[in-house]
Order: structure tokens, then sequence, then C-alpha cells
């Protein structure tokens, strides 16, 4: 069976908190891309971030994309923070990949980051200067 894409937008990133867990099961990096502009995104305590698709007000949140064999998916989806599901994202393309978009609870008087563009660069301009 072919390996699934998977497009992830926090912390599966490469080089972030929760990357391992994406390598663990042999998922290999496919490519930067973004959403269509009708997404926004919350930062969930600083922790991660929570991404929703909205018919009005959204706009393009950076990600990536990952191959990640059939085998591996429910592992890695089973170990990102409560809150995060799997749903369909919609690319900058038109095409359309799974992904990690955050349940409406969750989002719900969190920081709204969307106007950052993406969870890397809301980190980076939240980080503190030394």
């Amino acid at each position: 069976m072919d390996d699934i894409l998977l497009a992830v937008n926090g912390t599966l990133m490469r080089g972030l908190e929760l990357n391992p867990n994406l390598l663990a099961v042999g998922a290999t990096f496919v490519r930067e891309a973004s959403t269509a502009p009708c997404y926004r995104l919350w930062s969930i305590g600083d922790r991660h971030p929570a991404m929703m698709r909205f018919k009005e007000g959204g706009a393009a949140v950076a990600l990536e994309i990952w191959a990640v064999p059939p085998a591996g998916l429910a592992s890695v989806l089973s170990r990102e923070p409560a809150g995060l599901a799997i749903g369909k994202v919609v690319l900058s393309d038109g095409s359309e990949v799974l992904g990690v978009l955050g349940e409406a609870f969750l989002c719900e008087g969190q920081r709204e980051i969307t106007a950052h563009g993406g969870w890397r660069a809301y980190r980076a301009h939240a980080a503190p200067v030394s």
C-alpha cells in the first residue's frame, strides 16, 4: 500500500518537538506547502497550534507534507495532543491531503495567530530576544 500524504502545521514539522513521532514510523518529508486561504490558526497555550477551516476570514497557513506509511499513521495521530484530529486539508494548488486540524472547543479562548502565517513564524515572533 502506498504511503499516505499528511499535512502537518505544528510540532510534527521538521526539527520540532513531535517530529520524532513521524520519523519513528518511517515517514519521509515531501515538501513545504501552504493551505488554500481559508484557514485560521490558534496557539494552544503556546505549546502547539490548532488549525481550522472557515468559509470566510481565513488565510494561507504554512505547513509541511509528509509521506507516512499506512501502518504508522494511527501511531502518529494517537500521540497528538488532545483536541487535534485528522481531516482533509485544501492546499494552495487546490489539491486535498489528510492533515491535522483542531477541534472548535480547543481554540475557544486561545490566542489566534493566523496573521503570522504559520507556527514557525509565530514562534520566531514570540521568541524572547537575548
